[in-house]
């Protein structure tokens, strides 16, 4: 088949595909570091903060265990308003820290522990397995991720969106990064955490998939190859969610701003919109190798928003600033037409110009030589107690 046939028949199947008549809901998982009140250092208390855990005033998300003893994740309900993504993310975080409290404890958005740490394992049959399986990869995971989900239709339009998304992925890392930190020295890395998690077989960047038939087998045929537990640990850096309607974007760091968290939950909405509306319009794919991919998000792993990225499109070193400058234009129309734009814009600004949490640490870091300063100030960040 020519490709100009090809593409007709494309965009013939996707003119019957009727447009959305509402704004996607987002939802999203924080998964927030578990510290010692009074020693800053990382607190065993996962299972003993859920079982003294009082019940929710009111929608504050639910808390769940992760991986670890020294963490708690934070999992939201959906919403379309940007101020209630906002308002929800700042009550989970009050709720996981209420609970935390009760224990001893205090919850930081940090994307790795700043301090040494032997963590412990959530004794979970499944976890038991991974442990037996993977080894020092698992005994040594503790990192903590913010994943957006966003309403799709279909599996299809949902196949269509992670085949469009990709290029843009690692300029998300990069401004979520949040993890310079790792056993008490600075790693060299803006997320550090990115480095840790691409040690799981299938962590990182992805092959585009042409269809839901075409994502189902490839992710089929990873299982049957027997080095994965089940389809949970198809870790792709954008996947479909197993468990609701939405695509899971699972690159960020959690972020230490609970407000950057949210304007990167409502641009990941629009890009999401944007790549379904090309997607039913037939237009293609942007053409970029997973290698080529997998260096762009090194990079933004290495940089953050402090030096230079690869330019989402064209491969090559570019700013912090242009790359977000040409996701920017990618999604405005869509941002606008959605109510985000200008608080989106404005907290994209504020990273540009004074950093991501990686910057914050970091900082601190080179005025205190304390990590146990970074630290408290990055409580104190994480629930808005700080400027």
């Amino acid at each position: 088949m020519t490709a100009d046939r090809s593409r007709s028949i494309t965009s013939l199947v996707h003119s019957v595909v009727s447009p959305r008549t509402s704004v996607r809901t987002v939802g999203v998982e924080e998964e927030l570091l578990l510290i010692d009140a009074h020693t800053s250092e990382p607190a065993q208390v996962a299972e003993l903060l859920l079982q003294r855990e009082l019940p929710p005033l009111a929608d504050t998300g639910e808390l769940v265990t992760e991986v670890k003893q020294e963490q708690i994740e934070v999992v939201g309900a959906p919403h379309q308003l940007l101020p209630d993504i906002a308002a929800a993310i700042r009550a989970g975080r009050d709720r996981a820290d209420a609970a935390a409290r009760r224990v001893g404890a205090r919850t930081v958005a940090m994307a790795t522990s700043a301090t040494a740490v032997s963590p412990h394992l959530v004794d979970t049959p499944r976890y038991q397995s991974m442990l037996t399986q993977f080894g020092l990869t698992m005994r040594e995971q503790l990192t903590c991720g913010f994943h957006i989900h966003v309403a799709i239709d279909s599996p299809e339009e949902g196949v269509a969106v992670l085949d469009r998304i990709r290029i843009w992925l690692p300029l998300i890392l990069a401004l979520s990064s949040n993890s310079p930190l790792w056993q008490g020295q600075d790693s060299g890395y803006a997320s550090y955490r990115y480095q840790t998690w691409r040690r799981w077989p299938t962590a990182g960047a992805y092959e585009p998939f042409g269809s839901a038939a075409n994502y189902n087998g490839a992710v089929q045929a990873l299982v049957n190859t027997g080095v994965l537990l089940d389809e949970g640990m198809v870790y792709f850096d954008a996947r479909l969610s197993r468990n609701h309607p939405t695509v899971e974007i699972r690159i960020a760091d959690v972020c230490l701003n609970a407000n950057h968290a949210a304007a990167l939950a409502a641009l990941a909405r629009a890009l999401v919109e944007t790549e379904s509306r090309a997607w039913r319009d037939g237009r293609l794919v942007a053409s970029a190798s997973t290698v080529l991919l997998s260096l762009a998000s090194w990079r933004a792993s290495k940089s953050g928003v402090d030096d230079c990225l690869l330019h989402p499109r064209l491969g090559v070193p570019c700013s912090a600033r242009s790359a977000a400058d040409v996701l920017l234009n990618h999604v405005r129309p869509v941002l606008a037409e959605f109510g985000d734009a200008a608080e989106v814009e404005a907290s994209i600004e504020a990273i540009l110009v004074g950093g991501s949490g990686a910057t914050r640490q970091r900082g601190v870091w080179a005025q205190t030589r304390d990590v146990h300063a970074v630290i408290t100030d990055a409580i104190a960040q994480t629930h808005g107690l700080a400027r």
